[in-house]
């Protein structure tokens, strides 16, 4: 393709019928719009983590009910997540984008206002609503946004490193913001951040009208999001309740069968919602489960290193989320370093694979913490690691489940995109849970001796828990995604399959 400028008369290669279409020469810029929408929807779901107790004692509610300011957002975000990539087909993508933001400004604003209980989760579950419309018709633009495969490749790796990092960077936000202002400061935040990123959409993305009249599948909206919501609801009630109990037990099996009925409805409905030639894909399906088992082992770590580092080892809320920062350079790191010159000669089976293993050796080695250790000897090595991996693993992911969607269907995929990785955080936290309180529960049933001496090392045997069964979930998956994703695999080509001759230089979306 000649880089020459070319009259408005002119006809190029990248014109001609069949070719790839010209790049849009403000991509870059788009990009970092749409990284700004990825990272204020992926560290809200934590950035009030470490704020919980201020708020906490401000509004004045029960150690039972605060669990439920995260859930909310868990909750709606999860369950309405598919029907939001839809809708970003549906209506277009830009004008999805400019909503979901709004949306979640307005809802971070009552949040952070809210005089009682009631109102604040009520803005958790707003935001969670909007930013299940935000992030697949952010993921879908980034995905007919670039379509050079080289680009395509730095995009994923930027996009993989914000989505993955910004757990972490919320951790830190979050500590810093309730240490030196208030916990409303964290709810309030995301204004910002939501203004500059509709100011960049207006700005920037091109207005997509639909191309078709919209329609909608209302039953299988009906049985993906009422499905979603009874497995949320249920692996969050599994930690303090029990998995067997009617409150987990029954939401899940009643989840389990929503959302068996949905795929059976997806194949007749004459518009899916989920159209299943999306999942059934060997390639996608294989980057899909990565996606999912990267929620699982990776949201468990935050959630219980914040713990130990906290309450074991006394750091205020800024030191802990300064303890962070390794584990977010490192996925950053990993990530955007993946459309390097030497990574681009390892196909997606090595990365994802190995990035699986490189984290499963990360929360292996943080199975040796210890009451008193040294932070630079049991935390930062795990850290590194672990980031490292993750990092690896999720932009060759992202870019593989996303590659070769036709643009009706980049909604509907990005969707399936974010679904994995949120319903997979939600399985870990339960999970984790569950297996760190047996253990805690299990160390003081044998260690009777009262103190503070006692209870922390409970608590950090029930850390060590956690995390064995996070390098076990990353160990089974690499063997996973090692057999289900074909030899020869190249993911900057763009393509969710192997090279094909003459068609593998471009993306035809």
């Amino acid at each position: 393709m000649s880089t020459e400028p070319n009259g408005p008369g002119t006809s190029t290669a990248a014109d001609a019928p069949g070719a790839a279409p010209r790049p849009d020469p403000r991509r870059w810029w788009i990009l970092a719009v749409i990284g700004l929408a990825q990272v204020m929807v992926v560290l809200d779901a934590t950035v009030v983590n470490i704020a919980l107790p201020s708020a906490q004692a401000d509004i004045g509610f029960s150690d039972g009910r605060r669990q439920w300011v995260v859930t909310a957002y868990a909750m709606a975000f999860g369950s309405l997540l598919l029907l939001g990539g839809r809708l970003a087909d549906l209506f277009g993508r830009r004008r999805a984008f400019i909503i979901g933001q709004a949306g979640f400004a307005v809802s971070s604003a009552v949040g952070g206002s809210a005089a009682t209980f009631g109102l604040l989760v009520g803005a958790r579950a707003c935001q969670g609503v909007f930013a299940a419309l935000l992030a697949p018709a952010a993921l879908s633009l980034l995905t007919t946004t670039f379509t050079a495969p080289a680009e395509r490749g730095r995009a994923f790796g930027v996009f993989g490193a914000l989505a993955s990092s910004g757990g972490a960077v919320g951790l830190l936000l979050g500590g810093v913001l309730t240490e030196h202002f208030s916990w409303r400061s964290t709810m309030y935040v995301n204004v910002l951040f939501a203004v500059a990123a509709v100011v960049g959409a207006v700005l920037l993305l091109p207005p997509q009208p639909a191309a078709v009249r919209p329609r909608l599948d209302l039953p299988g909206t009906a049985l993906a999001s009422t499905g979603l919501f009874c497995v949320v609801y249920g692996l969050a009630g599994a930690g303090s309740h029990g998995w067997l109990s009617p409150r987990a037990g029954g939401f899940l099996c009643a989840g389990a069968l929503l959302i068996a009925a949905f795929a059976v409805w997806q194949g007749r409905s004459p518009h899916p919602l989920l159209p299943l030639r999306i999942v059934l894909d060997r390639v996608r399906g294989a980057a899909l489960l990565a996606m999912f088992i990267a929620g699982v082992a990776t949201f468990g770590v935050f959630l219980f290193l914040t713990f130990y580092l906290q309450h074991t080892r006394g750091y205020s809320p800024a030191m802990t989320g300064l303890a962070f920062l390794p584990m977010s350079g490192a996925i950053m790191f990993s990530a955007m370093g993946s459309g390097t010159a030497l990574l681009r000669r390892v196909g997606g089976r090595p990365r994802v694979a190995g990035g699986m293993l490189l984290a499963a050796a990360g929360m292996a080695w943080m199975t040796r913490l210890t009451v008193d250790g040294s932070y630079l000897v049991e935390v930062l090595p795990a850290q590194i690691a672990a980031g490292l991996g993750v990092g690896m693993l999720t932009a060759a992911a992202m870019n593989l489940a996303t590659a070769g969607i036709a643009p009706g269907d980049a909604g509907a995929g990005s969707a399936a995109v974010n679904s994995m990785r949120q319903v997979g955080g939600s399985v870990g936290t339960a999970l984790m849970s569950t297996v760190a309180a047996a253990a805690t529960a299990g160390y003081l049933a044998t260690h009777r001796q009262p103190g503070p001496l006692t209870a922390g090392r409970a608590a950090v045997e029930g850390c060590h828990a956690a995390f064995t069964a996070s390098a076990a979930v990353f160990a089974v998956g690499a063997v996973l995604t090692w057999f289900m994703l074909p030899e020869g695999l190249s993911v900057e080509r763009g393509r969710g399959r192997p090279a094909e001759p003459r068609r593998s230089e471009a993306v035809r979306d």
